[in-house]
């Protein structure tokens, strides 16, 4: 099973997503498809993703059991901690952390 999320895209990828998977809430989209058209699909999706954002969750041989992907303008950003996907918030452009480089994880 997959799972997209879209935030501010062009109409046309919600629609070319609703041939393949199903739209429980707006941008939310859901389905079971082999890895050959999740990777099609997702390399559609972060082509015309324009100024908004979109995230792949997909399922993986992993400890977690999934992995992720993002395309597009975002806070977020995903960022590997020892084989763990783990999500990292960047700083707003005018807060006076957004000079800092890089974020120290302490556990």
């Amino acid at each position: 099973m997959i799972l997209i999320s879209t935030t501010a895209v062009p109409d046309h990828v919600g629609g070319a997503l609703s041939r393949w998977l199903i739209e429980p809430c707006p941008g939310l989209f859901v389905g079971t498809v082999s890895a050959r058209v999740r990777d099609e699909l997702w390399a559609a999706v972060s082509a015309s993703v324009g100024d908004g954002m979109a995230v792949l969750v997909h399922p993986a041989d992993n400890e977690q059991g999934f992995a992720m992907r993002t395309s597009g303008q975002r806070r977020r950003h995903v960022v590997d901690f020892d084989g763990l996907q783990l999500i990292r918030f960047a700083a707003d452009a005018g807060s006076p952390q957004s000079d800092q480089e890089e974020i120290q994880v302490n556990l």
